[in-house]
């Protein structure tokens, strides 16, 4: 972000993903911070902004005359302070970059529509990123950094990470700063991150085929309470309940190893074809509500596990 971008400028931040407006919030700062060694920093909650206080927040000090100010929760700014910011936002000062940022939603709409329309204001949204859209992500952080992620490996470092942002975005910086200048391959995110998420995954679906309610639902619990996307988790179950269901049918795959292929026959023993069909069904169904953005992603997922697991027929 260039100085030019942020200083005389009111830069807005809008969304609801706290993680990229806190970023948001860091570039502004690092670009005033490198025009002005000394300048000054300062914030403020919007519900406590007036004229008089961010008439102090901008004005210069003995120290300097380049400050930045961040105004936090814009949503909650007091009715009778919208005309006040407006007026600024019309003419900002000089020296002086003033952040606003907007918690998402409905609340404070009006002022948003109004700050828009001034000159003097820079839109920067923070929308919520989808778990699907997490590799996308991955692979956009990795150009941020001046590096190349493929798609394939920036896959695998979600299904690893989960879907926490944050969490995300440190991979993918840690993979940057260790091949630096190189092409980030999924064997490199494998060799760094593997087996993180796709263990936890694995047991979780083992457990729900083997009829293990509790256990399903522990090892789920666990892993939603680590970040790890929901997609990610139905992904592990859809794919070797799909396994299972080949097995039953007697499809048998060439070169799978014993130990998996014994794993396979002790699970298909509890399983009719009636059966591990309504189970397929079931993934189905779950998979719909999470693509519709479920109200409760958890919820979609414990239901499926004390569904498919209740399918399987214990006393075959």
């Amino acid at each position: 972000m260039r100085v030019a971008e942020v200083l005389g400028r009111v830069v807005l931040i809008t969304g609801k993903e706290e993680f990229l407006a806190a970023r948001t919030v860091a570039d502004v700062k690092a670009a005033v911070r490198g025009h002005d060694p000394e300048s000054e920093f300062s914030e403020a909650a919007a519900a406590e902004l007036t004229l008089a206080t961010l008439g102090e927040l901008a004005a210069p000090s003995l120290f300097s005359s380049v400050r930045c100010v961040v105004v936090r929760g814009l949503e909650d700014l007091p009715d009778e302070s919208v005309a006040g910011l407006l007026d600024y936002a019309a003419g900002p000062a000089e020296d002086v970059a003033l952040v606003l940022v907007h918690g998402g939603g409905a609340k404070g709409s009006g002022v948003l529509a109004k700050l828009r329309k001034a000159a003097g204001v820079t839109e920067i949204k923070s929308a919520e990123i989808k778990p699907w859209e997490m590799p996308e992500f991955a692979v956009g952080e990795a150009k941020r950094l001046g590096a190349r992620l493929d798609k394939a490996a920036a896959q695998v470092l979600t299904e690893a990470v989960g879907a926490d942002l944050r969490s995300l975005s440190a991979a993918v910086d840690q993979l940057t700063n260790d091949f630096p200048g190189e092409r980030i391959d999924e064997e490199k995110v494998r060799r760094y991150f593997g087996g993180r998420a796709e263990v936890k995954n694995y047991e979780i679906a083992d457990a729900i085929l083997a009829g293990q309610r509790e256990r399903a639902l522990g090892e789920l619990r666990w892993a939603l309470e680590a970040g790890t996307s929901e997609v990610y988790i139905l992904s592990a179950i859809a794919a070797q309940t799909r396994t299972l269901a080949n097995h039953v049918g007697g499809v048998r795959v060439q070169g799978m190893p014993a130990w998996k292929a014994k794993n396979l026959n002790k699970q298909a023993a509890g399983w009719s074809p009636d059966g591990i069909g309504r189970a397929l069904q079931e993934i189905a169904r779950a998979d719909a509500d999470l693509k519709g953005a479920a109200s409760d992603a958890s919820y979609t997922l414990e239901r499926l596990v004390l569904t498919v697991a209740a399918l399987r027929d214990h006393r075959r």
